[in-house]
């Protein structure tokens, strides 16, 4: 029996076509770098945000706040966290963006353990919450809707053992 030979025009012609189809699936090409180059710039400062709170850092977290009255109290809340917890862990899990003109909606799923030292069990809670930014080179929080991960301290409900409740 003599072995199958195939021509070698057949094997070159299959090598090429795969090397074609290859080459033209490669890669993507964004159709619109400027919108792009903006969600990467949003993604960012609601990553900065996260952790200049998980890094207890009060001047990176102001940094990224719009000067209002709303989130002077956010500050106020995020540091006293900072002074009550020793520990604290928080992921978000972004779930959509809204774009209107220099308003941004950032939809956040949230999840975070705060600790007060490495014996305690720790608090863990979730939430949604609506970062609302601005800006389109710069982008600046300027308010919070819904449940917000900062604060967890004045949240936190505390019960005195000690105290008997009192009765009628």
């Amino acid at each position: 029996m003599v072995p199958y030979k195939a021509p070698r025009f057949s094997v070159l012609f299959l090598l090429g076509a795969m090397l074609l189809i290859g080459v033209g699936c490669g890669g993507k090409t964004i159709q619109h770098p400027e919108d792009h180059e903006r969600y990467l710039r949003i993604d960012r400062a609601v990553e900065s945000l996260r952790q200049a709170y998980v890094k207890k850092d009060a001047s990176d977290l102001a940094s990224l706040m719009m000067p209002i009255d709303q989130l002077e109290r956010l500050k106020e809340e995020a540091q006293v966290d900072f002074e009550t917890f020793r520990a604290i862990v928080l992921d978000f899990a972004i779930e959509r963006i809204m774009i209107e003109g220099d308003n941004v909606d950032v939809f956040v799923h949230w999840q975070g353990l705060w600790k007060k030292d490495p014996d305690d069990p720790g608090l863990r809670q979730r939430g949604h919450t609506k970062l609302q930014w601005v800006g389109t080179q710069t982008i600046l929080l300027h308010g919070i809707q819904g449940d917000a991960p900062f604060g967890m301290k004045a949240r936190q409900v505390t019960i005195d053992p000690t105290r008997s409740p009192m009765k009628k």
